[in-house]
This record gives structure tokens, sequence and C-alpha cells, in this order.
């Protein structure tokens, strides 16, 4: 056992890039870090990582025994989780990352469900709307509404979420309703900026079965998903979101519906973690009850 511990610690130095970090995540002091992978190497006779005072790399030996390492955890990990079915016996953290959307009272007072299922497993959740490194960061895996850029992450769709575009009553008293997708030209849009680059969110539409980018003067950019529908209820402009962010204010009569003929294809929901062999039983448990639990959770917005 002591082998397979050391084993552990090389793997999550190895994803991390970091002693420190690995033991964060691991929950064990650094020193116990240092020791694990120093032991290790003086047992094989070779240096497993290049350490330098601003990164930790793998050497080529490294690189290779990561790729066996990983496979070995994978195996053991199946053999083990057998019999491992009942939420006692889940426990440690499971770092969850989620964008504003899905802060919402709704989604959370689901995700009690979850908890009550596993007791002894602590939630560890973070939001926000930019894009997250989860290795860099020790995030487990990450919820996303949209089209997934390329990366070696492992992508899980989940879901979809029904998008809709909305304008407040006082802004279309000003600049009228628009009624068609050519009527965007004379109004203003809150531009949303999304990505490592902040470019602004493309708007779609459909028209004639057929899925179609339209857009419209910006009066102001935001980056955070509750200040840009806050900018659409304070009148800036029109903003497109998901429907189970803006359904209290559309219940409120805050935002009112606009083009709802026109309305996008559904996004898609996806959870996100890191491309490896080795997923804990922790992202393999909450994984299956995201998928099929999150339709449920609002049937108006969430969809298949």
């Amino acid at each position: 056992m002591e082998l397979l511990q050391a084993m552990k610690v090389f793997s999550s130095v190895a994803e991390l890039g970091s002693f420190t970090n690995a033991a964060e995540v691991l929950q064990v002091g650094r020193p116990h870090v240092t020791r694990s992978v120093q032991e290790l190497e003086a047992a094989l006779g070779v240096r497993l990582f290049q350490r330098t005072t601003r990164s930790v790399t793998l050497t080529a030996e490294g690189e290779q025994f990561y790729t066996r390492t990983e496979e070995i955890l994978a195996s053991i990990n199946d053999a083990t989780s057998m019999f491992n079915q009942t939420g006692e016996t889940m426990h440690g953290r499971l770092r969850i990352n989620l964008p504003a959307a899905f802060s919402q009272q709704t989604f959370l007072d689901r995700l009690r469900d979850f908890n009550r299922l596993y007791p002894s497993l602590e939630l560890v959740l973070g939001v926000t709307d930019r894009a997250v490194d989860l290795v860099a960061e020790g995030v487990d895996c990450a919820l996303r509404i949209g089209d997934l850029p390329d990366s070696s992450l492992i992508g899980r769709r989940v879901a979809a979420a029904v998008m809709l575009t909305c304008a407040s009553p006082g802004y279309l008293q000003e600049y009228g309703t628009p009624l068609t997708l050519s009527d965007l030209s004379a109004h203003r849009r809150i531009n949303f900026l999304s990505g490592h680059d902040n470019r602004p969110m493309t708007w779609r539409f459909c028209a004639d079965g057929e899925e179609t980018a339209a857009t419209c003067n910006a009066s102001v950019s935001v980056n955070e998903s509750n200040a840009y529908v806050h900018c659409g209820v304070a009148g800036f402009g029109l903003i497109q979101a998901p429907g189970i962010m803006v359904e209290e204010h559309l219940a409120s009569g805050e935002l009112v519906e606009v083009l709802s003929t026109h309305r996008p294809k559904p996004w898609p929901v996806s959870l996100l973690y890191p491309s490896r062999a080795y997923v804990t039983p922790r992202v393999k448990v909450f994984t299956q009850w995201l998928a099929s639990e999150l339709t449920t959770f609002n049937e108006t917005w969430l969809v298949s």
C-alpha cells in the first residue's frame, strides 16, 4: 500500500505541476508529498521530475512512468469501486466550478439532494464565468454552458439550456419591440464577454429552420453573468441568456422576452473534467447523478 500511495502522490504532482497544489488536493502536508516522491525516485533509481523555483515538469522517465501509473490507478479504481456503491463510503472533497447561471437557488436546492446522498463528501463550490484551468487550479470538474473550446479536457453533455432574448419594459418603451431579425439594426445590445480572450458572445437565432447569427450595436460589455442580467434589467439594451438565469425577472415583469419565434437552438450544458485515465470515484458519482437529474431541475429551461 505504501507504493500505491506513493504512485497516487506522484500522479497528483504530475497532473498539477506543483508539490504545493498536490498537497492541498490530497489534504496532506507538503513535506509528505516531497518525501513520497523522493522515496519513489530512490526506489526506481531515476529522476521523475525536473524542479526549478518556478515549475515542476516530468522528465522523460517521469513521462513513461506517469503513463503506466495512470493505467494502474485506473485499473485499481475500477476493481475497488465494484462494491463501492453507497454514499457512506464516499468521502473527501469534491471541487466543483459553476457558471453564475447555475448559482441560482433552484440548482443549489437540488445540489443539496446530492449532498444528502453523500454526507461524508465535502463540496467545494467555485462560481465564475471565466475559463478555468482545472489542473492548475485543483478543480475536479466544471459545469459549462455553450460550445466547448478545443482542449485536453473531457466534456460530457448532461443537458441543454433553452436560450432567449429579452429586455426591460423601459428599454422597449424607448426603442420599440423588435419583431423581426432585421429590426435588430435599430437596437442596442449588451455584450457578454467570454473565454480567455474576452470576445463578445455570438448571438444566434433560428429563421426558417436554420440557425443564423445576428447582432446590433452594443451599449455596454460585461464579463459576469449576474451583472449581464442586471444590466438588462437596468435598460442598457437587449440580452440573450439562458432561461434558468432570467426566469425570476420574467415572472416579475422586470424583463420581457422578444423574438420568441426566433429562439436559438438550446445550448449544450457539459461537465468538464481533466483528461486522464484515473477519474476519482467522487467525480464519477457526481457525473452520473448530474446526467440523470439535471433536466429535472427545471423542465421549462433545461432539456435533454
